[in-house]
């Protein structure tokens, strides 16, 4: 089943109308960076589940009690899918079917709220593994968007690893933390997210030669290079994710001039999957395409010269003419609306205070109560959370 931007821009377009300057700030945050280990067992009230239909269409919903689930196929109870086992098949009010199912980490970054493109996961896993990114590796990422490389590097970095974010627009950073809480209950510790230009941050967060990894997702990750080359440990690496031929050029002469790094490895990832029915098996008629191009390069110890590899000639020179066409404005960049980004702030946000109080009250059920007596504020103060929930819930991430 294929996720399609139609129902990818059905998803962002729900939200709250809450105003606030800064979401996030209210965020729970997990002690010492604990990992995120997905739910097990029968669905729970804060749940998340995708529901696939009869025609195969996927809706990811917040599970709550008393909650409905309302399609032109009839009414689906939320109490029908809690308790039940991960897995199972729920009827709705005409007799329709739907599997539900825990949403995995590619399902959640591809329907989480968004004001900055993704970095989708053919070509996050790709990052992962080009860099080689290890538990406990420290990790620069620039450009955190969104947040769904964050969430990838953050799962293999592990608790004892430790990811530093910067991001130039404040709103990104918003939404990049509310969905990183969405998804984990809570921010991890281990995860530091900073608003302001890599260049000029990056010096004062980190000591010379002391970060495994460097990640750039940006539009001009050529003017970054210097910096990571000052942070990255020798035999470290820097991975560039862009998006157009004239960033991948350019991104690949600025790591030769500086002398510092090996000789770039840029690559793409294309992702087909196949029809198999019986003897009828071919490629699917639709594909994953062209996202972005990746360029990998390691850190050379100061002062290494990089031997000179024996190649055909080439064109190595280039115009002023060249230059132009490399410049960011001829790059192009896609603004989103200040408006946009606002609405899915909120809407991130208070997708991750209610997963956060979600579990704050699956633990606070779990934990013997002292007396019949002081159980009953408890049970009264749940109330409102669920009903507030239920605007957030009425709306679906539909894809």
């Amino acid at each position: 089943m294929s996720h399609t931007d139609d129902a990818r821009d059905e998803a962002n377009a729900s939200s709250a109308s809450s105003p606030t300057a800064d979401p996030t700030t209210a965020l729970p945050h997990t002690a010492g960076g604990a990992p995120h280990t997905p739910p097990r067992g029968p669905f729970r009230a804060g749940d998340r589940v995708q529901l696939t239909g009869p025609k195969g269409k996927l809706t990811t919903l917040s599970l709550e009690t008393a909650g409905e689930y309302h399609t032109h196929r009839g009414v689906l109870r939320h109490d029908d899918v809690i308790g039940q086992p991960d897995g199972s098949v729920i009827r709705a009010s005409t007799g329709d079917e739907y599997l539900a199912l825990r949403p995995l980490l590619n399902d959640y970054v591809m329907s989480m709220p968004r004001g900055a493109a993704i970095v989708y996961p053919k070509d996050a896993a790709q990052i992962v593994a080009f860099a080689d990114v290890f538990p406990g590796a420290r990790v620069v990422e620039a450009g955190v968007g969104s947040g769904a490389l964050s969430l990838f590097l953050l799962r293999a970095i592990g608790p004892t690893g430790q990811l530093q974010s910067f991001e130039r627009r404040e709103e990104f950073a918003a939404i990049a933390k509310g969905n990183v809480g969405t998804f984990l209950g809570a921010v991890p510790d281990n995860w530091s997210v900073t608003v302001g230009d890599l260049v000029e941050s990056l010096p004062d967060a980190t000591e010379p030669q002391s970060v495994d990894r460097v990640v750039l997702d940006m539009l001009a990750p050529w003017e970054c290079v210097d910096a990571a080359a000052d942070a990255l440990v020798p035999g470290g690496l820097i991975v560039c994710y862009v998006a157009t031929v004239t960033q991948l050029s350019r991104t690949a002469e600025a790591l030769r001039d500086t002398g510092r790094f090996t000789d770039p490895m840029p690559s793409e990832t294309l992702v087909r999957t196949w029809h198999v029915e019986g003897l009828a098996v071919r490629p699917d008629h639709r594909m994953v395409g062209h996202t972005g191009f990746l360029i990998t390069a390691r850190r050379l110890a100061d002062g290494t010269v990089l031997p000179n590899l024996k190649r055909r000639a080439g064109k190595a020179e280039f115009s002023d003419e060249d230059i132009e066409a490399w410049t960011p404005g001829a790059v192009g960049e896609r603004a989103t609306s200040d408006k946009k980004l606002r609405k899915v702030a909120r809407q991130s946000a208070a997708q991750a205070r209610k997963v956060a109080a979600a579990e704050a009250s699956s633990a606070a059920d779990a934990a013997p109560a002292p007396s019949g007596a002081a159980a009953a504020p408890s049970g009264a103060a749940a109330a409102p959370s669920g009903a507030a929930a239920a605007p957030s819930g009425a709306v679906e991430d539909e894809r």
